[in-house]
């Protein structure tokens, strides 16, 4: 036999070892290959949105490259510290320790080998599936296969270094050991698992201290401190706090004496402990891939309401400008010559600042008489008369009021004479003049007036007006890319005035640029999502197997005492559910902390139905993998059962 078709007899032996860990990198090299070919596309340039996605999807390229790494070294260091034996075994055969390193390194080229090969033809035969649904959701036009190349030369040469890299460095993990140490293996007693307590009081400590900085104004500073102090919490979570709850579960008698329970418990702490450093990696990558499926699920249904809840399609706003006529009449004119049907309505407003802890909240002021003419048109419902000193406010979402009424009485810095009561607040599901607008003041036809008087005596930029389109032809239906709503609003920006003194904004295009962008990175982080989902079902599968030896001899000993299979798989079963299960727990609870307090600042309100199907989307997956890892186990273990 030669050294080549030894190498390869050691891993087809090990098959069920070394199958997670081919298919997780062959995985990852298809999805590499797939951001390639879309790269690399020759079409994709002339467009810009195609532009900005090549972009996305090469920083997502750079992402899926540094966690392979981390993968595969991560998979190769497990693998060599399992074969601890066999490399003893060999080194009293004669075998030196060029030889050893030869076979090391001969094997893991050979998967990696395999794992580029299989990737990059999965790759090609689901290129033109990949290219027609990029295009589908980012909103493109249709890509025409092309034989890519240069993809595949990318990919090959840089998975090729990745693996040669790792296989020469991990060589460093066994030249130390001494012949003793390596016939010892895996099967040395283990000590009994013990946790400090003050290690988990300072777990306590740093995940409080993240959830309290995760809920500050957000600031990069901020998110950096939530950051270090979640992940770092996390692992004393696994390596601390987890094992001292096992054993502080161990205290009750009653409960662990019953049935089954002293053996899976006991059995609990050794696996937390051995396991938690892979336990802390499965929870920080999966908790990364749920907040940022949460995160643009959110912003995606966020976008959507912000489209439906928008009663005018198109809002003009002047501040002085010389052009105002004009725009407004090239707006006119182009939607009759559409065919459109439309209501123009002109609204003259003030504008004004409420303080609150030294911040200035922006906040619009409109009449009376012209907020109950609007109404109609936003299915509201008209105001009574409001005395001199009395107003209704108006707020969009769930902004926080008190921001800017105090007992019930509001006085803005601009009018510091001037202080309304606030009899009512309003929170519309359609808010007037959109979804993300400052808060309306609606006040009496007299005291605008004299705002408008006393703003024009003190600073005449207070006053600005608005040109507000109600287009019933285009209400209650979210508009496609390439629909006239898109075109026409996507013209008339084009032709308005660019005097810095005139906004047009317009609900489709923003609905459009959002969704396109949000599609996007939902295309790339779906991919990017499943690699992370595949890989910790990798890690999870790896540990279990590493450890199946021993399992096995335990519970063909306790087997002959009178542990029956029922015993032994309902024992198994709970161990392996808690293993593939915390870290999904940990991840879920990570992403509403967090995602909940960021996406408030910027607005987005509606959190828990995305972050449930997110983690409902991860949780089923990982069941998926609990069934078919826990079968294979189970059946294992019990055929050495007597």
């Amino acid at each position: 036999m030669s050294f080549p078709q030894f190498a390869f007899n050691n891993i087809r032996r090990n098959a069920r070892s070394y199958i997670a860990f081919f298919l997780s990198s062959a995985f990852m090299v298809m999805v590499f290959f797939a951001y390639a070919v879309f790269m690399f596309h020759p079409d994709v340039t002339s467009i810009e949105l195609g532009r900005n996605s090549a972009a996305g999807m090469k920083i997502a390229s750079y992402i899926v490259f540094i966690f392979a790494f981390f993968f595969v070294l991560y998979s190769i260091s497990a693998f060599l510290k399992s074969r601890n034996l066999e490399f003893g075994i060999l080194t009293i055969l004669g075998a030196r320790p060029g030889q050893i390193n030869k076979l090391i390194f001969m094997e893991n080229m050979l998967i990696g080998l395999l794992s580029i090969l299989t990737g990059m033809a999965g790759g090609l035969l689901l290129s033109k599936m990949f290219l027609l649904l990029s295009t589908k959701m980012i909103g493109i036009s249709d890509l025409p296969f092309y034989w890519p190349v240069k993809a595949i030369m990318v990919t090959a040469a840089a998975f090729l270094v990745l693996f040669i890299v790792i296989s020469a460095f991990t060589l460093l993990f066994i030249r130390k050991n001494r012949v003793l140490e390596l016939l010892k293996g895996t099967s040395k007693p283990k000590k009994e698992p013990k946790a400090s307590l003050l290690l988990s009081v300072l777990c306590i400590a740093l995940l409080a201290a993240g959830y309290w900085a995760i809920r500050q104004p957000l600031a990069p500073k901020w998110l950096l401190v939530a950051a270090v102090t979640g992940i770092a919490g996390t692992y004393f979570f696994y390596t601390q706090l987890s094992v001292l709850a096992v054993r502080l579960l161990k205290l009750s008698r009653r409960r662990l004496w019953r049935g089954t329970n002293l053996l899976w418990i006991s059995e609990m702490a050794y696996k937390l402990k051995d396991n938690a450093r892979m336990l802390f990696l499965v929870t920080v990558v999966t908790s990364l891939a749920c907040m940022a499926s949460s995160f643009l699920l959110s912003i995606y249904n966020a976008n959507r309401d912000a489209y439906l809840n928008s009663p005018f399609a198109l809002n003009y706003t002047a501040y002085h400008s010389a052009t105002e006529t004009e725009d407004t009449q090239m707006i006119r004119g182009r939607l009759q010559a559409e065919g459109i049907r439309f209501t123009e309505n002109k609204v003259d407003q003030l504008r004004g600042s409420v303080l609150d802890d030294g911040k200035y909240q922006m906040i619009e002021i409109l009449p009376l008489s012209r907020y109950n003419e609007l109404t109609p048109q936003m299915g509201s419902e008209t105001e009574a008369a409001l005395p001199d000193n009395d107003a209704v406010l108006v707020i969009s979402g769930q902004l926080d009021s008190e921001k800017y009424v105090k007992d019930n009485r509001l006085t803005m810095t601009d009018f510091p004479d001037r202080t309304f009561t606030v009899r009512k607040t309003l929170k519309p599901v359609i808010p007037p003049f959109g979804h993300y607008a400052s808060p309306l003041l609606v006040v009496g036809d007299d005291a605008f007036n004299l705002l408008s008087k006393t703003s024009e005596e003190r600073n005449r930029s207070a006053h600005f007006t608005r040109y507000l389109y109600k287009i019933p032809a285009w209400d209650d239906r979210l508009p496609a890319a390439d629909s006239l709503n898109v075109a026409l609003s996507s013209e008339l920006i084009d032709k308005q005035s660019d005097n810095g003194d005139s906004i047009l904004d317009t609900r489709s295009k923003n609905y459009i640029t959002t969704k396109q962008g949000a599609s996007m990175l939902g295309f790339i982080g779906i991919f990017i999502a499943l690699i992370f989902s595949v890989s910790s079902a990798s890690f999870l599968y790896f540990r279990l197997h590493s450890e199946l030896a021993a399992d096995q001899r335990m519970y063909r000993a306790l087997s002959k005492i009178g542990l029956s299979p029922g015993e032994m798989s309902g024992s198994a079963t709970k161990q392996i559910a808690l293993l593939f299960y915390i870290p999904i727990l940990v991840a879920w609870v990570q992403t509403l902390v967090v995602i909940r307090p960021v996406l408030n600042q910027i607005q987005v309100y509606e959190i828990t139905v995305p972050v449930l199907i997110t983690i409902g989307a991860f949780l089923a997956v990982q069941t998926l993998y609990f069934v078919i890892v826990r079968a294979r186990y189970i059946h294992s273990l019990k055929r050495t059962m007597v």
